[in-house]
C-alpha cells in the first residue's frame, strides 16, 4: 500500500496480490519483480514467496493478501489508486473469488476511481460476466508491441467505465490501432539499467491516432537510465488528458 505514488497517471496504489511471472518482452526489465527482490532482503512479510525463476524471481511469487482488502475503506479522501502495481489481478494463480472479494472492496467505496491494469487479457474477458463491474472501476490492458494487439479485443468485451491501453514499456510501433470503445491511452519509454530505447515517431503516431478516434492521451516518460532522465514532453508540451467514464460515477 503506498498512500501516494510517483506515478504521473495516479494518485495512491493498492497490492491485494503481490507477485507475477513474465509472459512477454514487456515484462523482461520488470521494475516489480527487482522490487521484490529487495523488499525481500529487507525484510517486508508481503515479499517473502519466491516466484519460478524461469519467469519470475526472489519475492516475487503469487500471493494473496486478505489483510490489504480493508485499506480502500481506511482512506476517507477520494483518490485515484491503481490496483497491484505489484501484481496482476487476473493472474491464473488469484483465484476468481479472490478477484471478486478485490472488486466488491471496490465497489464498497465509490469515493475512489480504482485503475486496473492487467497483461493477461484473455483470462480477464473470460471471467468479465463473473465480476460486479462497478463504475469507478477503469480497466486496462498493456499493449508494448504489435504482437500484443489482440490484448485490446479482450478488453472490449469488458463492460468497464473506462477502457484503457497503457503502452509501457512501448517497444516498438502500434500503427492502425483500432481504439473503437477505447477511452484512453497511456503511452512510456522503458526505464532503468538496460532500459530499451522508444522511437519518437513511435509516440507522434500514436498521440494523432488518439486523437483522431478521441481518445484521452497520456504520455508518461520518454524513459532512460531513471523514469525522469528522458523528461516527458512531446513536441514542447506534456500531455496529460484523462478520460472520461462512459457510466457516471456515485456523487
Amino acid at each position: 500500500m503506498a498512500d501516494k505514488s510517483a506515478i504521473e497517471w495516479t494518485e495512491a496504489t493498492w497490492n491485494p496480490t503481490t507477485g507475477c511471472d513474465r509472459i512477454s518482452a514487456g515484462c523482461d526489465n520488470c521494475y516489480a519483480m527487482t522490487l521484490a527482490k529487495r523488499l525481500k532482503a529487507m525484510g517486508s512479510a508481503k515479499y517473502q514467496a519466491d516466484g519460478d525463476p524461469r519467469t519470475s524471481g526472489p519475492g516475487f511469487g503469487v500471493s494473496l493478501h486478505p489483510d490489504a482488502l480493508a485499506i480502500p475503506r481506511r482512506w476517507r479522501e477520494p483518490r485515484v489508486v491503481f490496483v497491484n502495481s505489484m501484481s496482476d489481478l487476473f493472474h491464473a494463480r488469484v483465484p476468481l473469488t479472490y478477484v471478486q472479494q478485490v472488486f466488491a472492496v471496490m465497489r464498497e467505496t465509490p469515493r475512489h476511481t480504482f485503475q486496473v491494469l492487467t497483461k493477461r487479457a484473455a483470462r480477464l474477458a473470460k471471467v468479465a460476466d463473473q465480476i460486479d463491474w462497478p463504475p469507478n472501476v477503469w480497466m486496462g490492458v498493456s499493449v508494448e508491441d504489435d504482437s500484443q494487439r489482440e490484448r485490446i479485443d479482450h478488453l472490449r468485451e469488458v463492460p468497464a467505465s473506462v477502457r484503457f491501453i497503457s503502452a509501457e514499456p512501448l517497444l516498438g510501433p502500434l500503427p492502425k490501432l483500432d481504439l473503437t470503445g477505447i477511452d484512453w491511452l497511456i503511452v512510456g519509454g522503458e526505464s532503468g539499467r538496460g532500459a530499451r530505447p522508444m522511437e519518437p515517431a513511435w509516440v507522434a503516431d500514436l498521440r494523432d491516432q488518439s486523437n483522431r478516434a478521441g481518445t484521452a492521451f497520456f504520455f508518461k516518460q520518454w524513459g532512460g537510465r531513471t523514469p525522469k532522465a528522458g523528461g516527458r514532453t512531446l513536441d514542447g508540451r506534456t500531455w496529460d488528458e484523462m478520460p472520461t467514464p462512459r457510466v457516471p460515477l456515485a456523487a
